[in-house]
């Protein structure tokens, strides 16, 4: 994406998880903070890398950080005239906020009729739900996750991270490719509505298109998977181990392993073993906690039957698959020093993606975006002296 600028004015997580998604795969993001305390995330500490809120370190690599107040007129300009310059506009303020701000598409698109403006809202930007503020666990749960995650009976569940945000910003920035894609065939760009919710309720799938089919809620069930047994985690004699048998081949060649004859009556096809689960996963789970995961590892990668660790933190950053694919990499920080960030999960033939800078101090790129806008020294030091803009040094 070298080329494209994207002016990106979101904050917390489903708009920055974008934007940095955009910028590794090469494109100019410049991230426009508020000059007292920048994005809220800044502040989201405990652990702290140094003086650096490592929530914010998570998803702001490679971007330009530019301190800006939208609220002063001279800053709304200053962000117009950067969007005239921008081939995307990133926003995720509740619906009806930019219109006040004069940040709308509609406003912007008069000056730049190519640009792609995504929005990224809890709900959408119409419907009886437009103006309702939305968190990630209130959409995990209205968009149907939490009501299929757990085993049966538990309080509800939400994911241990912030999937509902993440899921909204990774199909952001899907649609915004594809806007610019389609910008190269129209010389036309567009207005992208992205509602969490809708991306939530997108994620249930086959779940459903279960209840579609049987008009049934589909069970909760834990680890399990509602259609496919065993498919599940199971205790061992030292921690968990995932068992994915997914078809009847694979049941003949595990089953043994477990003391089943396969061709029981009981057990021999998968529906067999969906009509049976209670006590088929009673009898693999007494047989599995006998041995430990790595002897269980071996035996069932022998067999050719997949599965796999539960890992925690510290063993998916001992793994020596997520080193060879160096999920794990290192930046300078400009105050931090080098610092671990996670790595870019796709990889290129022809154009790869990559780190290339540490998430920005507030303001960091202040001065050099209003420079290469044709800023004067004077002009940027003004809008310093009134609060309109700030950066590093700026008070000194």
């Amino acid at each position: 994406m070298t080329g494209v600028r994207v002016l990106d004015l979101s904050r917390v997580l489903a708009g920055p998880y974008c934007s940095m998604m955009l910028a590794d795969l090469g494109a100019e993001v410049i991230k426009v903070e508020r000059p007292d305390g920048g994005d809220d995330t800044r502040g989201w500490g405990p652990p702290w890398v140094g003086g650096q809120a490592h929530y914010f370190l998570s998803i702001n690599r490679n971007k330009k950080s530019v301190a800006l107040n939208l609220k002063d007129e001279s800053g709304r300009r200053v962000a117009q005239d950067l969007a005239k310059q921008s081939d995307v506009v990133l926003e995720n303020f509740r619906p009806g906020t930019v219109e006040r701000l004069g940040m709308s598409y509609e406003e912007l698109k008069e000056r730049n009729p190519g640009l792609v403006y995504c929005s990224i809202s809890g709900f959408g930007q119409d419907g009886p739900y437009r103006d309702r503020p939305a968190y990630d666990a209130i959409l995990q749960g209205m968009g149907g996750l939490m009501g299929i995650t757990g085993p049966e009976g538990s309080e509800p569940i939400r994911v241990g991270v912030a999937v509902a945000d993440i899921g909204a910003g990774m199909q952001a920035a899907f649609s915004i490719t594809a806007a610019l894609f389609e910008r190269q065939r129209s010389d036309r760009g567009q207005y992208i509505d992205v509602s969490m919710m809708d991306v939530q309720v997108s994620w249930m799938t086959y779940m459903a298109h279960y209840y579609f089919a049987s008009g049934k809620l589909p069970p909760r069930t834990a680890s399990a998977h509602p259609s496919i047994v065993p498919y599940q985690a199971f205790p061992v004699a030292d921690g968990w181990l995932n068992v994915t048998v997914g078809n009847d081949a694979l049941w003949g060649r595990f089953a043994p392993l477990v003391g089943i004859d396969p061709e029981d009556a009981r057990y021999r096809t998968n529906s067999d073993r969906i009509e049976n689960r209670e006590e088929l996963v009673k009898r693999i789970s007494g047989v599995m906690q006998k041995r430990t995961r790595d002897e269980w590892t071996k035996i069932l990668r022998e067999h050719g039957i997949p599965c796999g660790p539960i890992y925690d933190l510290a063993d998916i950053f001992r793994d020596e698959q997520v080193h060879h694919r160096e999920m794990v990499q290192q930046v300078n920080h400009s105050v931090e020093g080098d610092i671990d960030v996670l790595g870019v999960p796709v990889q290129f033939s022809r154009t790869p993606g990559g780190i290339r800078e540490a998430p920005p101090l507030l303001g960091e790129h202040t001065a050099e975006v209003l420079d290469e806008m044709g800023y004067t020294g004077e002009q940027i030091t003004a809008l310093a002296d009134r609060g309109v803009v700030t950066f590093p040094g700026a008070d000194g």
